[in-house]
């Protein structure tokens, strides 16, 4: 039920989270639950991954700016669909955490790095902001269990070290460096797949920060 039969055209909803916290599970329920249409990361081909992982600083740069050019042009495709979307990751958590954690490993260079944050600031100068980022946040155990139960032969050899890195970028990113509303739901003693309740109770925190008496971005 919406307040005065009010319904809000074209919501924009980014689901955030490390690997393995639930992004793609909750974003399918989310989806079905208000009929919106789903995004995901697409898994397209990469034509500096075969050389990046031969020579690691030298192709960094270009890998992360060929990864930008395709989230940004996602990002305009939902834009201009006109339907309410919720996306499995966003294009500002490929810079705040990805793209940042690997300047951090030491394989952009600070000019390059510079360079990569001005192309990506102008880029989010022209997209609007999601109405609302819903970021599961889970401690490194919950996100091993849940890698090790999916059984990703990918993310098998993922260390225990590079998920803490993550899951402290993204705690800079939402709470220092991202500008817009942010739901944040504690994953690791809920299971909003298989118990309605704990879904429900994210439903009623979504509906009143999306559908309440109060504007949005108040």
């Amino acid at each position: 039920m919406y307040l005065c039969g009010v319904i809000p055209q074209r919501m924009y909803i980014v689901i955030a989270g490390n690997i393995g916290s639930g992004k793609t599970t909750l974003t399918e329920m989310l989806a079905h639950h208000y009929h919106w249409e789903p995004k995901y990361e697409q898994v397209t081909y990469n034509p500096y991954l075969e050389d990046y992982y031969k020579d690691i600083q030298r192709w960094s740069f270009p890998m992360e700016v060929f990864f930008l050019k395709e989230r940004f042009r996602d990002l305009m495709e939902m834009q201009k669909s006109g339907k309410d979307t919720i996306q499995d990751r966003s294009i500002y958590e490929g810079v705040y955490v990805f793209a940042t954690n690997n300047k951090r490993m030491g394989n952009l260079s600070d000019r390059d790095f510079d360079t990569f944050m001005e192309l990506f600031g102008h880029m989010t100068d022209i997209a609007r902001y999601p109405d609302l980022m819903i970021y599961l946040r889970a401690s490194v155990p919950h996100l091993v269990h849940n890698i090790q139960k999916r059984g990703r032969e990918c993310e098998q050899t993922i260390q225990l070290e590079y998920l803490k890195g993550l899951n402290d970028l993204y705690e800079d990113f939402i709470y220092n460096k991202y500008k817009g509303k942010v739901l944040t739901v504690e994953v690791d003693n809920i299971d909003y797949q298989h118990n309605p309740k704990d879904f429900k109770d994210i439903t009623d925190k979504i509906d009143g920060l999306l559908y309440g008496m109060f504007p949005l971005n108040e």
